[in-house]
């Protein structure tokens, strides 16, 4: 029984029918369409076919062809399959009127041709798009070297799938995006719609006409499509492409009347960061200037360098520039930065030179200027010594014997003193009670030496040169009980002097170089406090 259950429906299954394709429709999603403008032509064939077995070059006479994507399908229905083959083609007419899509011939079955009405943009068939885009730039015509601001605005009435909005097509220039991208809503004509908006910079190299070929976009939306013999829709992806028109913007040569580096903004200003609480500076202390120039509707590559000259007897060590463009309030802002750090060398009082940027005004149309104002600073030097910093390329450490042996000497008959000191010391002590209290005060004044040295130690294996600095400040400070400048530090000693002045060289050097420890070690430790106690006692052993 089952063997000739099997046998019949093998029978049923070699006798089905053969699928033979009886039918080819052409449809176009919208009629009219706007000169411009992508639509969807689908063609649908009744069997399962290549991709291939559609010819589309007989479109090429009118449209312009863009993607073509194929789909299949079976259905079956109480056992009544059906297959479907779906081309979807982007088509974008070249001219305006009656154009006809002719019939397609697929193995002998053929479509029924469509009459097509093709209208101009801007009619009022256009405002019931879909799917559109729309442009603006910044000026109608610019200078070489101007930045024009280039917004597009991307309109969607349907659910995006996917897409690429691509940039506009453009010689001679330099284009690129500005920011991110903006993603909003509008209403148009009582329909809300979705709104991607994005914008680039572009720059022109090259007086002349500047032919910008617009922004596009090409992807897929999601439509409701009706459902054939039935009442209810479904929603299907269509493909979609759309572009903007194309604009020429007229671009200006440099004029001849102006002088200086090149600079086209729209406005231009110099602005100036200092410690405005100091009256006067000291020699040897570093002064930190910042100064910025920023301008609106250009990009930060456009911006000069800023010059900044300094006279006798300051240096100047400056970082690296900053540049950076950014969006405010619609605006393209760019603004290139410096910080300099200004140390003084003699005490004296110096004018700063007045700081000059030429810029040209393109609405204005004629060359203005950014200014800083000259500025005085007063210096004043140390009471016990004043300190020269050494050109850094230029240095040389301390050589010679100098004072050194009758230092020594000196230095060996105090030990000798303290030896003996140190002895009837020992004896007086004896005689009295040791405590707590006494040990903690001899160990802590050594450890906090110790303390301080180490923390110049470590300062210099780092190379940290604002740490040594410091750390020495600290060191002298505690020691000598007050708090000590640079200067004051470097009136110690000529040997401390010396290693300074090379310590702060090296900090602001265009050519950072590695700590000289052993030079700043030696000086430190060789110099030796003035003890008024001891002085006293020798004059008690020497009458």
């Amino acid at each position: 029984m089952v063997i000739r259950t099997f046998f019949s429906l093998l029978l049923l299954i070699i006798a089905a029918p053969v699928f033979a394709m009886s039918q080819v429709q052409a449809t176009v999603d919208r009629n009219p369409v706007v000169a411009g403008e992508y639509f969807v032509l689908d063609v649908t064939a009744d069997d399962d076919l290549s991709a291939n077995e559609l010819d589309t070059s007989i479109l090429l006479k009118n449209f312009i062809v863009g993607r073509t994507s194929v789909g299949r399908s079976t259905k079956m229905v109480n056992f009544d399959t059906t297959k479907e083959t779906r081309w979807q083609i982007l088509l974008s007419p070249k001219s305006v009127g009656n154009i006809t899509i002719p019939a397609f011939n697929i193995k002998g079955v053929s479509s029924i041709p469509i009459n097509l009405k093709v209208i101009p943009q801007g009619t009022t068939a256009d405002k019931a798009e879909n799917v559109f885009m729309r442009i603006s730039t910044s000026a109608s015509d610019a200078y070489v070297g101007q930045l024009i601001t280039y917004k597009v605005k991307l309109y969607l009435a349907v659910e995006l799938q996917r897409g690429v909005l691509s940039a506009p097509a453009i010689e001679g220039a330099q284009i690129k995006q500005i920011g991110e991208d903006k993603d909003g809503s509008e209403i148009v004509d009582g329909r809300r719609f979705r709104v991607i908006e994005r914008t680039y910079g572009i720059i022109a190299d090259l007086p002349g006409e500047l032919v910008i070929n617009g922004a596009g976009f090409s992807g897929d939306v999601i439509v409701e499509a009706p459902r054939r013999g039935g009442m209810f829709g479904f929603n299907e992806s269509r493909p979609i492409q759309t572009a903007a028109e194309r604009q020429v913007i007229q671009i200006n040569p440099i004029p001849p009347s102006y002088k200086g580096k090149w600079l086209v903004s729209d406005i231009a200003v110099l602005k100036e960061t200092w410690p405005e609480d100091v009256n006067e500076f000291e020699v040897g202390s570093p002064i930190t200037r910042s100064i910025s120039l920023i301008a609106s509707n250009t990009d930060d590559t456009s911006l000069p360098d800023i010059d900044i000259p300094l006279t006798e007897g300051l240096k100047a060590y400056p970082e690296k520039p900053v540049r950076q463009t950014f969006v405010r309030d619609n605006q393209v802002v760019s603004q290139y930065s410096i910080t300099t750090a200004i140390v003084p060398t003699k005490p004296g009082t110096y004018t700063l030179p007045e700081i000059r940027v030429p810029w040209w005004n393109p609405h204005l149309k004629k060359q203005q200027f950014a200014t800083l104002p000259e500025r005085t600073i007063n210096v004043i030097g140390s009471s016990t010594a004043t300190t020269d910093i050494p050109p850094v390329d230029n240095f040389s450490a301390v050589q010679g014997r100098g004072y050194w042996p009758l230092l020594s000497a000196v230095l060996g008959m105090l030990w000798l003193i303290t030896l003996v000191l140190w002895r009837k010391a020992v004896s007086a002590n004896r005689a009295q009670p040791y405590t707590d209290d006494d040990n903690k005060s001899q160990k802590t004044k050594p450890k906090t030496t110790a303390k301080g040295l180490d923390a110049i130690i470590d300062a210099c294996d780092r190379n940290d040169s604002s740490a040594a600095i410091v750390a020495v400040q600290g060191y002298f400070s505690e020691r000598l009980g007050k708090f000590m400048t640079l200067t004051q530090i470097s009136g110690l000693s000529e040997q401390l002097s010396a290693a300074l002045n090379k310590l702060q060289a090296d900090k602001y050097s265009n050519h950072p170089q590695a700590i000289d420890k052993k030079s700043l070690m030696d000086a430190i430790l060789a110099y030796r406090q003035p003890d008024a106690g001891k002085k006293s006692l020798i004059k008690q052993l020497n009458p």
